[in-house]
């Protein structure tokens, strides 16, 4: 069994943190500094075929949510506090319907139980033109991709992971043939009548239109017990987009 790769700061509470597509735990890292200091044990978890965690051709959140489930009996921890930005929030609102019994508290950050259309083809189309024998550098991979990524931004994430594979050769931490295979499964409905009846907390960028209005009553209806907040000045990335408002909500809710 492969455990997921994690960077574990401070102690207390146990707190996972699972990042959303094309990011890694190492995106969180001002936040969990931040949430260790208000007492908790947070691990900064990478999901499989990102970061420094393991690559496998199969990716569903069936497999993310045993991964998480392997990663909480490996490190013995009882009842966890979970946060999930996106892709993560997907997974850890599965794991929370699922077992229940091991949650203590479900933040998700920007997305919704409902069924999303594949997207992220002009990233995906991006990534897939880098040629790491050509672009040997991290200057002209960020040239490559703003080919079809205009958005200075989005480029900045991605490179995050380009690392040195050798001394002379660059690479992607992700896994990308099985992202690009299975980037259908990202936007997968939470199954039907599947309930969790924790605390549970959702936060919406007001930017985004990730949680809309309607929304609401399947939000309701897999967790009755949500609260929906609404983060102002900030997009789909609202944890690093209004740092305070969302750090502010979500220790809020934790304590």
């Amino acid at each position: 069994m492969e455990v997921l790769h994690s960077k574990i700061i401070g102690e207390g509470q146990p707190l996972l943190v699972l990042h959303g597509y094309f990011g890694m735990g190492d995106n969180w890292k001002s936040h969990a500094n931040k949430f260790a200091e208000d007492g908790f044990e947070v691990h900064l978890v990478d999901q499989r075929n990102h970061g420094r965690s393991f690559h496998a051709d199969a990716f569903d959140y069936e497999l993310l949510v045993g991964d998480l489930y392997n990663y909480i009996q490996y490190h013995k921890l009882e009842k966890v506090d979970l946060l999930g930005h996106s892709m993560g929030g997907k997974t850890v609102m599965l794991f929370a319907t699922e077992y229940p019994e091991l949650v203590n508290k479900l933040i998700v950050a920007d997305i919704s139980p409902r069924m999303y259309p594949p997207h992220h083809h002009e990233i995906l189309a991006a990534l897939n033109s880098v040629d790491f024998s050509v672009q040997t550098s991290r200057k002209l991979v960020d040239e490559k991709l703003a080919e079809l990524i205009p958005e200075k931004g989005i480029r900045q994430f991605l490179a995050k992971n380009v690392y040195r594979k050798t001394k002379d050769e660059l690479a992607f931490r992700f896994n990308l043939k099985s992202l690009t295979e299975n980037n259908s499964e990202v936007g997968v409905a939470l199954p039907s009548f599947t309930v969790f009846e924790g605390e549970a907390l959702f936060l919406r960028g007001a930017n985004s239109g990730y949680i809309s209005k309607e929304d609401e009553p399947l939000i309701q209806a897999h967790f009755p017990k949500a609260v929906i907040k609404t983060v102002a000045n900030a997009g789909h990335w609202l944890h690093a987009e209004n740092p305070e408002d969302f750090y502010k909500e979500a220790i809020t809710f934790l304590k």
